[in-house]
């Protein structure tokens, strides 16, 4: 069962100093999630590190019944906040208040600021505020003085309102882009400014996160790719067969880019090339994705599976020739770096943080974003050439070995947690 609220209020069961290895929490809005298993393979490996890492979130996960064993007990033991809701959320704050009303007011006077620059309706403000009341009082019972928050969505921002009360520090993994976008509505700039530290999945993401920080903050930005395991995601055997099978794992949204990659296929059914396309993901387009398949003619040629689990992706990626992510925004996507790792060529979009994973004509091909064309050309090359599907694949498997390996990036992200947990704590 979930674990749906903290026992008790404060206490510090450690001893100051006692190991070497701090006490973390890990915060998402949604974990486990489907579509953002490296967060739970990052918790899983800092633990394997000897890092205690408890998890919370703010809502329970979607298709939960499709998740692997282990992301289902995982989900046991985390804190799910909006479980709380109503009378464990008010009981919390309360108790929170009279235990204490300074603290507790300098977190509603954080929640203000945020209403007032997010230019948000005072009903989610307050919402944020009650949010971060149950993580406080979580935090303190399970001895934890830093909270490390994926994405800097609203998940963030009840974690900066409940840093304002002074018994923890957070810190940031920010990915992009679509924090980039909103920026106003998200208080971007603020969580930037409040977070003891700052982890950002590539160059292009540090670059933009510069733009809303002074440069006398510039120092507690930290640059750590997101990776996968190379063993878990070894080679896979050349699948043969005269059809070719382009796959495409993303979310069913506007921005992957699912409709221009059925344009693209469009043009190689025009020109007799055999192939299926599969698209493995669950999202809001889906429906409008499949009537376009139909409206094109190529209702036999695509498959959509909807959402699939961990325990079923790899045979989607073992019985792929290309793989293809036409994205029109992105940050650095962990499935590309899966599908390189099995030695998949792949075809991506040359935007944000991409041309950092995938180098044009070696591991791959970069496409202009939003060109039917020169997606169908790269398509088409792929197709019909074994062997440089063959050279791509191997080279995308040492680019993935060499810089998006998860083991040495959690040992990285470690590194920084020692590192930057030890120079202050707060006051509980």
């Amino acid at each position: 069962m979930a674990n749906t609220g903290p026992p008790g209020g404060p206490s510090d069961t450690r001893e100051e100093g006692r190991c070497s290895t701090p006490t973390l929490a890990y915060l998402a809005s949604e974990y486990p999630a489907i579509s953002h298993t490296f967060i739970f393979r990052e918790v899983r490996h800092l633990r394997e590190k000897g890092f205690q890492v408890h998890t919370a979130s703010v809502r329970k996960p979607k298709n939960l019944e499709k998740m692997t064993p282990e992301e289902k007990e995982e989900s046991a033991r985390t804190l799910y906040i909006l479980s709380r809701f109503p009378w464990g959320l008010l009981k919390d704050n309360l108790l929170l208040f009279l235990s204490g009303p300074g603290r507790y007011l300098a977190m509603a006077a954080e929640a203000w600021r945020a209403h007032r620059l997010g230019r948000r309706s005072l009903v989610k403000t307050l919402a944020y505020l009650a949010e971060a009341g149950v993580l406080v009082r979580w935090l303190a019972s399970k001895g934890v003085d830093h909270l490390h928050v994926h994405f800097a969505n609203p998940a963030a921002t009840a974690a900066m309102i409940g840093a304002a009360s002074g018994r923890f520090t957070f810190s940031l993994s920010v990915h992009g882009p679509s924090v980039f976008f909103r920026t106003v509505e998200s208080v971007l700039p603020r969580k930037l400014e409040k977070a003891h530290f700052v982890r950002c999945i590539s160059h292009f993401c540090r670059s933009q996160v510069m733009t809303f920080l002074q440069p006398s903050h510039w120092e507690k930005l930290e640059i750590v790719r997101c990776g996968v395991n190379p063993e878990v995601f070894e080679p896979r055997k050349d699948p043969g067969g005269e059809t070719k099978e382009i796959l495409c794992v993303a979310r069913v949204v506007p921005v992957k880019g699912q409709h221009l990659l059925l344009r693209a296929c469009r043009v190689l059914a025009e020109k007799g090339i055999s192939f299926h396309l599969t698209l493995v993901g669950g999202g809001d387009d889906l429906e409008s994705v499949r009537d376009e398949a139909a409206r094109l003619g190529l209702a036999e040629k695509v498959t959509l599976t909807g959402p699939v689990g961990q325990g079923e992706i790899r045979r989607y990626f073992d019985a792929a020739h290309v793989f293809a992510l036409p994205s029109f925004a992105e940050g650095v996507p962990v499935v590309l770096m899966e599908a390189m790792s099995k030695e998949i060529p792949v075809i991506a979009s040359r935007v944000n943080g991409i041309p950092e994973l995938i180098e044009d004509g070696r591991e791959g091909f970069l496409i202009t974003p939003s060109h039917e064309e020169e997606l169908a050309d790269r398509l088409e090359r792929l197709l019909a050439d074994k062997a440089l599907r063959e050279e791509m694949g191997r080279k995308g498997r040492e680019k993935v070995k060499a810089l998006y390996d998860l083991d040495k990036n959690c040992e990285q992200m470690g590194r920084i947690f020692q590192k930057r947990l030890a120079r202050e704590s707060p006051k509980r």
